[in-house]
């Protein structure tokens, strides 16, 4: 995936060298100057970082070259992010956190009504899945390389829906940030978008968040 991104400008780390037989392979440090970490400390600016990141996440969507020889000299196809995946990726929810908050009677009639509501949710999506998804796109996989933000952890990228990296980006629970903020982030992204269908991309993005 890194491969695919620098083949299309964007900032992220190189493999140095590899011994994948050997279960190890040497890729570029990019440091630990997270933006998570710089947003942390300067609050007065948050937003013009947004701006950055914004224009960011406008150059991954227009990705178009998916395809690349991997270093077992063999090519590899980013999937596409079908519905089943997704629907499977929610349901975590009941796996990873339920079982700490409930009995487990309480805990399969949550589930069931749960995974029936995701089903609906998921199949409310209007937009295509025709974008490059990083998948975990936030501040703090996003990275400060001198003056230029760099993208880490992008190896479950996928072929997906427009609407989800920013979903990511904007509703970080991780990264408490105002209403305001969010607002002003979201209107940012849409002010950039040309032939954007506006009302079928805020039912993905609220469905996706």
């Amino acid at each position: 995936i890194n491969k695919i991104l620098i083949k299309n400008g964007i900032l992220a780390p190189a493999l140095y060298k590899e011994s994948y037989k050997k279960h190890n392979i040497e890729i570029q440090d990019f440091g630990d100057e997270t933006i998570f970490k710089l947003l942390s400390k300067k609050k007065n600016n948050r937003f013009d970082y947004f701006k950055k990141i914004i224009k960011l996440l406008n150059r991954i969507q227009l990705i178009r070259y998916t395809k690349v020889r991997n270093f077992k000299k063999k090519f590899y196809v980013i999937p596409k992010y079908e519905k089943k995946i997704l629907i499977k990726e929610a349901n975590l929810f009941c796996d990873w956190y339920i079982k700490k908050k409930l009995s487990k009677n309480k805990r399969k009639k949550f589930s069931k009504e749960f995974k029936k509501i995701i089903k609906i949710l998921t199949h409310e999506l209007k937009l295509k899945n025709n974008i490059f998804v990083h998948r975990d796109f936030h501040v703090s996989n996003l990275m400060l390389v001198k003056n230029q933000i760099g993208v880490i952890d992008s190896q479950d990228a996928l072929i997906g829906n427009k609407a989800y990296d920013l979903a990511s980006l904007i509703d970080d629970v991780r990264f408490k940030t105002s209403k305001s903020l969010k607002q002003k982030i979201y209107n940012l992204y849409i002010n950039k978008q040309k032939k954007l269908e506006s009302s079928k991309f805020k039912n993905d993005f609220e469905i996706l968040s």
